[in-house]
């Protein structure tokens, strides 16, 4: 397949990258193997595939590195509880009625497309704690397309979690992770599409047994983890009592912080923390919009880039209520001007030195570069040798309102990455295959069959 466009991406923090007119060429794996230079002339003679019309460039596909599959249907309720409220009043209540597998398969439906519709050609997931449900769940992207790491979430702490409503015991929750592991490894077309990742909740909600059992069950079937950090004072605080240390040491003695580790929020680092991830090849799927409402601080993006800390950026579907991760783009650059204000919510242990103001082209990178390396995935830009995840989005006047005689190429790239909603979307493609979008008229776009 060959398509042709301008493509929009972000190399490096703070770096906007334009390539106007290339021609792109995506083999039957759906790897990308050359981009030149389009050129009226070589379109005409042998047309491509797909050709973008001006005002429609393509961007890397969205990597969303923190969802909470079975949340998908509280999207937008219970916000104003605390976070150890909402999850008892909300959250496990519903998460249990994932022993019902056909629940879970209609949720699954919904909330696939819907995502890549959005532009989130890659999910990190937590699933429940049921098996069949969480495989169905990675069932669901290889038949949709999404590239996707999928958990069976693991808890089994009495004090922390409702009865019917966890592992019964360290033995069986290892067990069951396991054996996910397997049955998703084994899933037809998972095979580079779809992996297992490694799922304690978090440590309140586990026990000590569990997460050591864990931390040796992803060294031993060489599988990466994601899990919950410093997400607010009451889990930073619950840690520090019960371990003696912070949640990032805590974690690490159990094992269960290695190259790639996706821990979600960390907004209590310290420096200590921050070195130690560092060193691990570990980092932070920063969630801005869910810390409004959860954390009681904002994470540091720029103190964890400054230390080598890896960072994406994650919805935290449904604590966070938004689906589009282009809108946490605006959320991150928000919450690091009230960093730069000392505002509510500003930590007191700040890095000296370090300004925290995140602007447009380092939030996209984060959902882009940031997350795929985070999550250790060869996607997030778009070049030679990565494979075809991309979105192609519309500039044109009746979408963002892009006028040629006011917008140079940062102002529209800006325009985009803060207006730009599923209904701007004309075309998604995960791995070379078209799997979401708008169709736009023949005028507009020329196509094929391939995909």
């Amino acid at each position: 397949m060959r398509v042709r466009a301008t493509i929009l991406q972000t190399p490096r923090p703070g770096e906007l990258q334009v390539l106007e007119d290339r021609l792109l060429t995506i083999d039957g794996s759906g790897a990308i193997t050359a981009i030149g230079r389009g050129g009226r002339a070589e379109a005409d003679s042998v047309p491509p595939d797909v050709e973008l019309p001006p005002d429609v460039v393509l961007v890397p596909g969205l990597v969303d590195t923190h969802v909470h599959a079975p949340q998908w249907p509280q999207l937008g309720t219970g916000l104003d509880l605390p976070l150890e409220e909402w999850l008892l009043a909300h959250t496990f209540p519903l998460e249990a009625r994932y022993a019902d597998e056909a629940f879970a398969r209609r949720v699954w439906a919904d909330l696939v497309p819907t995502l890549l519709a959005n532009g989130t050609t890659t999910a990190v997931y937590y699933g429940s704690i049921h098996e069949p449900a969480t495989v169905a769940l990675a069932e669901t992207c290889v038949e949709h397309g999404q590239r996707a790491l999928v958990g069976r979430v693991a808890m089994d702490h009495p004090d922390a979690t409702p009865h019917d409503y966890r592992d019964a015991g360290p033995t069986a929750g290892i067990e069951a992770s396991a054996r996910s592991i397997e049955a998703i490894r084994a899933l037809p077309g998972a095979n580079g599409l779809v992996s297992p990742i490694v799922t304690p909740r978090f440590i309140p909600a586990c026990t000590d047994p569990l997460l050591a059992g864990l931390g040796e069950l992803a060294a031993a079937t060489g599988t990466t983890v994601q899990t919950h950090c410093s997400e607010s004072d009451w889990e930073h605080t619950n840690v520090v009592n019960r371990c003696g240390r912070t949640d990032a040491a805590a974690l690490d003695g159990f094992g269960l912080v290695g190259e790639h580790t996706v821990l979600a929020h960390a907004t209590h680092l310290d420096d200590r923390d921050r070195s130690l991830l560092a060193a691990r090849g570990a980092g932070v799927s920063h969630c801005p919009l869910s810390n409004v409402y959860f954390s009681e601080r904002v994470f540091e993006l720029r103190s964890a880039l400054a230390a080598g800390v890896r960072v994406g950026l994650g919805t935290d579907i449904a604590g966070g209520p938004d689906p589009s991760l282009l809108a946490q783009c605006g959320h991150a650059v928000g919450a690091s001007r009230q960093l730069a204000r000392g505002g509510p919510g500003a930590p007191v242990d700040g890095r000296a030195g370090v300004d925290p103001v995140v602007d447009i082209t380092t939030a996209f990178w984060a959902a882009t570069v940031g997350g795929a390396e985070l999550a250790g995935l060869p996607v997030g830009l778009l070049e030679v040798g990565r494979p075809f995840d991309a979105v192609a989005v519309d500039l044109g006047p009746s979408g963002l309102g892009v006028w040629d005689e006011v917008d140079d190429w940062p102002r529209a790239f800006e325009k985009l990455v803060r207006l730009a909603r599923l209904s701007d979307f004309t075309d998604v493609w995960v791995a070379g295959r078209r799997v979401a979008g708008r169709q736009a008229g023949e005028a507009r776009r020329r196509t094929s069959t391939v995909g």
